[in-house]
């Protein structure tokens, strides 16, 4: 093992695919650098000291209190939270996420949509049952579609709801910058709600922070007609859990598709099972077989534009901190 190499990986996986593809996929693409992959606590250790890109799993103070000359993490995720980036940033690193499961993320949020307003999981009930009888569904063009969050993810949404005639609302959290959708809101009570009662599919599609903890709970979840669907590719906690099951059961939406719940996994004897009108899913929206492909794909790019720059500023998927200490992605 060298001593001083370029770029470190870390110990992780993703989706069940092992980071050692991660680390195959850059050597194929940058085979000018030293690319360690680092496959116990003892190679992490020592391997970050010298390194001034870090990546792949998860890094910790420890690690970074190691990591003298590193100046970029490109951590091998999407869900970079603050506990992540502020010491990274605290110790002069940027930081990266792996935001690359837009085109698969964005095919489960239409596919579930579609699923609802046709109501083929009706169908699939009665096709168990071998049963033979007329169910109705909807037109799912003309309706109105919330994105919440308008970053990668939801921008590959609301991209891929081009072609069906539907109505499209973005929130985010600087509505003035516009943005791919027919209008666009912020994150305040009032215009938010506004937004929600107008909305037939409401997408999250936003990190979790203070913002959007809680985001959907029992009031915003009383805005939206009842014949709204709930899709969530977050992250649980954008969701009061009790106050859907509430409404579930009150029949105040017609349905929801969880990839993501609150608790996490979901456990067995809770409530969210029972019901026919909601799909839950293990948090699986983002696969792809070509994962770590993608992500050595994207940390190539950055890699190449430092050579251009000589900088570790500007770089593709970019994870900052506002002053206020949320997530913001660049």
């Amino acid at each position: 093992m060298n001593g001083d190499p370029d770029i470190v990986v870390l110990r992780g996986e993703a989706h069940g695919i092992p980071i050692s593809e991660y680390a195959t996929a850059l050597r194929e693409r940058l085979p000018e650098y030293d690319i360690e992959h680092a496959k116990t606590p003892q190679q992490e250790r020592e391997l970050v000291v010298d390194a001034p890109i870090i990546t792949g799993g998860s890094i910790t103070e420890e690690l970074l209190d190691r990591a003298e000359k590193a100046r970029l993490y490109a951590a091998g995720g999407a869900g970079v939270g603050p506990a992540t980036v502020r010491p990274c940033i605290e110790r002069g690193l940027t930081v990266t996420n792996a935001s690359i499961h837009g085109p698969n993320i964005a095919e489960y949020v239409l596919g579930t949509m579609l699923g609802f307003s046709r109501n083929l999981y009706e169908g699939m009930r009665r096709n168990q049952r071998r049963e033979w009888r007329h169910f109705q569904a909807r037109d799912f063009t003309d309706s109105t579609v919330t994105v919440v969050g308008l970053g990668a993810i939801g921008t590959a949404i609301v991209q891929r709801l081009s072609g069906f005639e539907v109505e499209t609302i973005g929130v985010r959290y600087t509505p003035e910058k516009g943005g791919p959708t027919d209008e666009v809101v912020g994150f305040e009570t009032d215009a938010l709600h506004e937004a929600l009662a107008r909305t037939d599919y409401l997408a999250l599609a936003c990190p979790l922070t203070e913002t959007t903890r809680g985001l959907i709970d029992a009031e915003a979840l009383s805005v939206l007609p009842p014949d709204a669907v709930l899709v969530n590719i977050s992250r649980g906690q954008l969701v009061e859990t009790d106050a859907l099951v509430s409404a579930i059961r009150q029949n105040q939406l017609r349905g929801a598709a969880l990839d993501v719940t609150d608790p996490e996994p979901l456990p067995e004897d809770h409530p969210l099972w029972n019901f026919e009108n909601v799909l839950v899913t293990p948090h699986m929206s983002g696969h792809t077989p070509d994962y770590w492909v993608r992500c050595a794909e994207l940390l190539t790019r950055n890699v190449r534009r430092i050579e251009e720059t000589g900088e570790f500023d500007d770089l593709e998927n970019t994870v900052e901190l506002t002053s206020d200490g949320e997530v913001v992605f660049t």
